[in-house]
C-alpha cells in the first residue's frame, strides 16, 4: 500500500514540475499589454516569482484581494505565468472587477492565426473601458510591488514625476498625509 503511494507520488512530480515558474518558461514568456513598461516588469515579476514563489503569492493576495488558494492554483496547477497572473489580478482589482473575471476573459481569448494571445485585446474585452487613471494604478501598483520585494525598479519620467525615488516613496509609506478636508 505504501508502495502504490509513493508510485503516485513520484508519477505527479513531472507534472507538477511542469507547472512551476522557471528559468526557461521565463525566458520565453512574452507579453503585450500594450504599455511597453509594464510589459518589461511583468517580464522582471515572472524572474522573481521563479525564485520567491511565496512571496509573489503573498503579494498578490494581499494588495489585488485574491484568494492565495485561487492564484497559487493558476499558478501551480494551470500553469499560468506569473507575470500573467500579476497582471490578470491587479488589473481586475484596478477597474473594480474580480481576479476570476479577468481570468475567464483570457482563457476565452482566441487570437488570430499564427498570433500570440495580448493581454491588450483581453482589456478591451472586459466590461470596463480603460483609461489613462487605470494605467497608472496599475503602473503604481507593480511601483509598490518592486519596493516591497525589496527590488530594483526602473522609473520612466512620468513614475518618477508622480512617485520620486525610492527614498521618498518608503517615507511616504511611512508617514502617509492626512486626506484633504473637503468642504
Amino acid at each position: 500500500m505504501m508502495r502504490a503511494g509513493l508510485l503516485a507520488l513520484l508519477l505527479m512530480l513531472p507534472w507538477a514540475a511542469a507547472a512551476e515558474q522557471t528559468p526557461e518558461k521565463s525566458a520565453a514568456y512574452v507579453v503585450d499589454t500594450g504599455d511597453a513598461w509594464v510589459d518589461t516588469q511583468l517580464q522582471d515579476i515572472n524572474h522573481y516569482a521563479e525564485r520567491y514563489p511565496d512571496s509573489f503569492l503573498d503579494e498578490v493576495s494581499r494588495y489585488a484581494g485574491v484568494s492565495r488558494g485561487y492564484i497559487a492554483a493558476l499558478m501551480h496547477t494551470h500553469g499560468w505565468q506569473a507575470g500573467d497572473i500579476y497582471f490578470a489580478c491587479f488589473w481586475a482589482h484596478v477597474i473594480e472587477r474580480s481576479c476570476r473575471e479577468s481570468v475567464q476573459q483570457w482563457s476565452r481569448a482566441v487570437p488570430e492565426e499564427g498570433e500570440a494571445k495580448r493581454w491588450e485585446a483581453v482589456v478591451a474585452e472586459l466590461p470596463v473601458t480603460p483609461t489613462n487613471l487605470h494605467w497608472r494604478a496599475l503602473r503604481h501598483a507593480i511601483v509598490a510591488s518592486h519596493d516591497h520585494w525589496d527590488r530594483p525598479v526602473t522609473l520612466d519620467a512620468t513614475l518618477q514625476r508622480q512617485l520620486g525615488n525610492r527614498e521618498q516613496r518608503q517615507r511616504a509609506a511611512a508617514n502617509p498625509e492626512p486626506a484633504a478636508a473637503t468642504r
